[in-house]
């Protein structure tokens, strides 16, 4: 062991000198020392020698304080040993922190299938178990775990939170992931954020602002990650939604260039590993949203892919979506009578989650200004299942 000086000693001369109503120079006058000498022991800049500190602590008279911060022996080890003690500590074994991560892609997984309302709240009790976990014993690598865990639990309920149209709810999880990323530094939840503004705002009709939104998530997100993928088909779809078909086509370029190499991931349906599959969806959505003739073709390859049964598929959603995706297609093509039976089968689904609604609403108002008569049915079935006021008939969307 060897002598040091604790780091309090400046501070404790200082308060023991004021207490005694001296300043540098009358101080140093007694203990005959520079007042420049004085000044650099207040300030930390040099240690005090122990003969020093023991004449000071006479003068002072600070009852050995003053001597003690400077002959107390220091341990080292044991002071290393207790750093060495405190970052091994925890109350989370590894076995729970695989458990977790194994949910988040649990519950991510089942995004595409399960209804918003029964997958909520499975996210909420995951979500407050990793909020207890934060509170407890954890080392440095297993708080950074945590927090990304948290992070993609958070992203995710504000998802499901838009699909319901709580977007308090949803807006305020997206605060709470945004900040659980950037402690974490982990860069790919933060885009996810990002992207997920931007298809909230987009679905109110923000497209300026959603297209925003998804060019910094493209700049936040890593080079390759799924995120970026993402954010560039969020960024084509703004695109189609503002009615600039040529920026439209360029974007979707860009994501065809971006998936061209890209492997199936081991789960095709998890919400945040980008399958190779979704692009041609998402081409199908935009190109529709564009008003682009090549819209039709590729709308019924994505559904024959999705659905080759007609039951609805193994991703039961998506092909809900692709079915108002080739409903507006097809009412763009001329052929407003079969929009209306496959726009039908979308809603009938009940898989049409509160999110996409105005996807259906905005197809049947074209149905029903093409002046078809089966559009009646359309909106019939649009009444029985809509969660919402539909807009009466003959209006226009917003």
């Amino acid at each position: 062991m060897a002598s040091s000086v604790d780091p309090r000693f400046g501070a404790a001369l200082r308060e023991f000198r004021e207490r005694r109503g001296l300043s540098l120079r009358a101080l140093g006058q007694l203990a005959h020392r520079s007042k420049s000498h004085l000044h650099e022991l207040e300030a930390g800049l040099k240690p005090p020698t122990v003969d020093t500190a023991r004449h000071l602590d006479q003068l002072l008279e600070a009852g050995g304080v003053l001597a003690r911060m400077v002959d107390a022996p220091v341990d080292h080890a044991a002071e290393a040993g207790e750093l060495r003690a405190r970052v091994a500590a925890s109350d989370v074994s590894a076995d729970v922190l695989d458990r977790i991560e194994q949910s988040v892609d649990d519950l991510a997984s089942s995004y595409p299938t399960l209804a918003p309302a029964d997958l909520l709240p499975l996210v909420r009790r995951h979500l407050a178990y990793v909020v207890r976990l934060l509170d407890g014993r954890v080392t440095l690598a297993q708080q950074r775990r945590l927090l990304v865990a948290g992070g993609w639990l958070a992203v995710l309920r504000a998802t499901v939170h838009i699909d319901l149209r709580q977007r308090n709810a949803a807006a305020a999880h997206l605060r709470a992931a945004r900040d659980l990323a950037e402690h974490a530094e982990h860069s790919e939840i933060q885009a996810w954020c990002l992207e997920t503004r931007a298809w909230d705002v987009l679905t109110q009709g923000d497209f300026r602002t959603a297209l925003e939104l998804s060019r910094q998530a493209q700049r936040v997100a890593p080079k390759g990650s799924s995120a970026r993928i993402q954010a560039t088909a969020q960024e084509a779809r703004a695109w189609a939604r503002i009615g600039d078909v040529g920026a439209t086509r360029r974007t979707l370029g860009r994501v065809e260039r971006l998936t061209a190499n890209l492997p199936v991931p081991e789960r095709a349906e998890h919400h945040y590993r980008y399958d190779p599959a979704k692009a041609a969806a998402y081409a199908a959505t935009t190109l529709a949203w564009a008003g682009d003739p090549g819209a039709e073709q590729v709308a019924r390859a994505v559904l024959a892919d999705l659905d080759p049964r007609g039951d609805g598929g193994a991703r039961p959603r998506r092909s809900a979506s692709a079915r108002l995706d080739l409903g507006l297609a097809l009412v763009a093509a001329g052929q407003p009578d079969e929009a209306v039976a496959v726009g039908a089968r979308a809603v009938a689904s009940g898989r049409v989650v509160p999110s996409n609604w105005w996807r259906a609403a905005e197809l049947l108002t074209k149905v029903e200004q093409s002046g078809v008569p089966e559009a009646a049915t359309l909106r019939d079935l649009c009444m029985e299942y809509a969660p919402g006021r539909l807009p009466p008939a003959d209006s226009t969307p917003d």
